[in-house]
């Protein structure tokens, strides 16, 4: 006899079936084709390290040590070349003196109060170097001044002086002073007294000559005290006494 199946009624009034109140499958969690839930899956990002970002600050620290590491490193060279220069060369400072002055003009105009004046003067110029020369260039000032004013001006020749060397140099110097009656009464007062003081000033370019070396153009700088008895013309002046100071400069 065959098995009789039961059917229960359904109350249709009852409504649908309650849902679960817990998920079946957890967050982040999804069902396999088994049906059973696997593990979520966690996305490894890779660890980059940020690189520290460039300060300036630095950058101008290494320029300022590269630019005086330079400087030092020229310093030393120089007074390397120095020390050579002064031990293999021996240099010794050259010597100016003024010997002869002679007025040959020096008229007043009344006129216009003008002074014009010549001078001959003879300077003599010694090189005491035994391995030095001195090249005198072109472009060379010489002046006379009395009390701040420039009675004459002048320049020397081209010339080369060689080792222990002594050049006799005669140089005419020209000039003309305007409104000069002040300055014609100071110079009759000072000639009074006997004793007119002048100024000398000379500014040569010259080139040392080291061996067979030429070096770079550089000036000479004379500045000469002179006192003379007179400023009559066509007389030959008196020096009581005279210096002469020296320096030079690129």
């Amino acid at each position: 006899m065959a098995d009789h199946q039961r059917i229960h009624p359904v109350d249709p009034e009852a409504g649908p079936p309650p849902k679960p109140t817990a998920p079946l499958v957890g967050r982040g969690s999804f069902r396999s084709e088994k049906g059973d839930p696997e593990r979520p899956m966690h996305r490894t990002i890779p660890y980059a390290p940020m690189k520290p970002p460039k300060r300036r600050g630095s950058c101008c620290k290494k320029c300022l040590c590269w630019t005086l590491a330079l400087i030092i490193i020229q310093i030393i060279l120089l007074g390397i070349l120095a020390a050579i220069i002064y031990f293999v060369f021996d240099p010794k400072i050259p010597k100016y003196s003024v010997d002869a002055m002679r007025i040959t003009e020096f008229n007043y105009g009344n006129v216009d109060n003008s002074l014009s004046a010549t001078f001959d003067v003879n300077i003599t110029a010694r090189n005491p170097n035994k391995k030095i020369g001195i090249y005198y260039e072109g472009g060379s000032h010489l002046s006379v001044w009395y009390t701040g004013t420039k009675l004459c001006e002048g320049s020397l020749p081209k010339f080369y002086q060689g080792h222990r060397n002594t050049t006799l140099l005669s140089l005419v110097l020209t000039g003309q002073t305007q409104d000069a009656s002040g300055l014609l009464t100071s110079l009759e007062a000072q000639r009074q007294t006997g004793n007119i003081p002048l100024n000398l000033r000379a500014t040569v370019p010259v080139r040392i000559k080291l061996g067979s070396l030429k070096l770079m153009k550089w000036k000479f700088l004379v500045r000469c005290r002179i006192n003379v008895d007179s400023l009559a013309q066509n007389n030959a002046i008196r020096i009581r006494d005279s210096s002469c100071k020296f320096r030079f400069r690129l």
